[in-house]
């Protein structure tokens, strides 16, 4: 299924369980957990009854992104829970639904089998529906595919609460992966080894809290690689919050404090928090946490938004976006990133997405998009710009546009200090163009 279908689904996560086994225990602190992540989940509250699952049910299956079967000792006696175990199948077939079994108090190869306590309670249903062998194979085929998926067994975590955190935490990764896809293909080109280099440096073992800045000038992607690591490791620490535009919202009256509400409020999943800073924050100090302070400017943001670093554990982890250096000198950060410019190939890449909608160029543009990657020089921002600009237009528009690009852009300013100046002069070109 298309992840714009997925987009489309009213919840998040349907749950499927025995409500005489784990109504009261696992599945409601499931429930809460899931709600607590802002996580729309469907569990149904009423007593099963009757023969077949109701059409309100089959609907709330079709309409989530995963589904999670818990099985427990007498799922497999309740023929609705069944039915709705292959209703959930059928979705995995037929929109790519994600399904995640747990394994409650419940051995795997029993519920792939039909053995030992949880095979007793199906050997009662089949008793009462001997008759049904269609029906009854269809239960064996869906039990013994479900069994066969990677999933979580109860008794190889320690307690309960555990379990709930795993299962909660794996759910939030794979929603992030049906809601923000990584083949995002007209923005990461190219910065796969990038991303692999920062994520290495973010794992190594410090002892005081970890700060890395990610340096480089406007339009190298500096955004882009930070939201991609975030976007991929999030999901491994208690709290989160990317922090975007901090320069431009600290511009606005009351902006700094606003942006410390919502980083308080992400981190400790509390929209209507407090704005009692120590006491907030000294919360924060026995959490893991990842933050993301995007386009800073200067010391004093920093300073108004957290204060200090020692109000962070050793294993939180701070990144930092600037083009400007002595900003992260000044924080301590212990390794400074420097972005830099795409390799031909990858940037050739990225304006043909934004050119043609392909990853090379058309026939007979070969000429043209060499002389755009001359003064666009691997800069991201101005490659998606020009791309965008020069999208279904005839040659004349190009020569024209390369033509400005070269009296502008003389060899003698085509250097990285001016990389900056250069991307504006794309943005002149491009606005200017139809006031010739």
């Amino acid at each position: 299924m298309a992840s714009s279908s997925r987009n489309n689904k009213k919840y998040d996560v349907f749950v499927s369980f025995r409500g005489e086994d784990t109504r009261d225990n696992f599945t409601s602190h499931l429930y809460s957990a899931l709600s607590r992540q802002n996580i729309q989940a469907f569990i149904d509250d009423q007593l099963n009854g009757g023969d077949e699952i109701s059409e309100s049910l089959v609907n709330a299956i079709e309409a989530s992104a995963i589904s999670v079967i818990v099985f427990s000792e007498s799922y497999a006696s309740s023929r609705w829970c069944l039915d709705e175990l292959v209703k959930i199948l059928d979705c995995k077939k037929e929109y790519a639904q994600i399904v995640i079994p747990v394994f409650y108090r419940v051995d795997p190869s029993d519920v792939r089998n039909q053995t030992g306590s949880f095979g007793d309670s199906f050997s009662k249903l089949e008793e009462r529906l001997k008759e049904n062998t269609e029906k009854l194979q269809s239960w064996r085929n869906a039990l013994e595919e479900a069994a066969s998926l990677c999933g979580f067994h109860s008794p190889n975590i320690r307690c309960e609460s555990e379990l709930t955190n795993e299962v909660v935490n794996h759910i939030l990764k794979r929603l992030d992966e049906v809601f923000h896809p990584r083949d995002n293909k007209n923005q990461l080109v190219g910065v796969e080894s990038t991303v692999e280099e920062i994520e290495s440096l973010l794992a190594v073992e410090s002892k005081d809290v970890y700060a890395l800045g990610i340096w480089g000038i406007g339009g190298i992607g500096k955004t882009a690689i930070a939201r991609a690591i975030f976007d991929k490791i999030s999901g491994d620490f208690e709290g989160s919050c990317f922090l975007e535009n901090v320069r431009e919202e600290s511009q606005r009256p009351g902006g700094l404090a606003c942006l410390r509400q919502k980083l308080l409020s992400n981190l400790l999943k509390d929209k209507n928090v407090m704005p009692y800073i120590d006491l907030n924050f000294r919360r924060l100090s026995r959490m893991k946490v990842l933050i993301v302070f995007d386009d800073v400017t200067c010391f004093s943001q920093l300073e108004s938004l957290i204060g200090s670093l020692d109000w962070f554990t050793p294993v939180s982890r701070i990144i930092i976006t600037t083009r400007n250096k002595q900003v992260l000198r000044n924080w301590g950060v212990r390794k400074i990133y420097e972005m830099k410019a795409l390799e031909y190939h990858h940037a050739i890449e990225l304006f043909s997405r934004h050119a043609f909608k392909q990853n090379h160029p058309d026939v007979g543009y070969e000429e043209l998009s060499s002389k755009v990657m001359k003064y666009a020089q691997g800069v991201p921002l101005a490659l998606k710009v020009l791309g965008c600009f020069l999208y279904k237009r005839e040659k004349e528009v190009w020569e024209s546009a390369t033509d400005k690009l070269q009296r502008i852009l003389h060899p003698s300013i085509l250097c990285w200090e001016n990389m900056l100046f250069k991307s504006i002069c794309v943005y002149l070109i491009v606005i200017n163009y139809f006031s010739d």
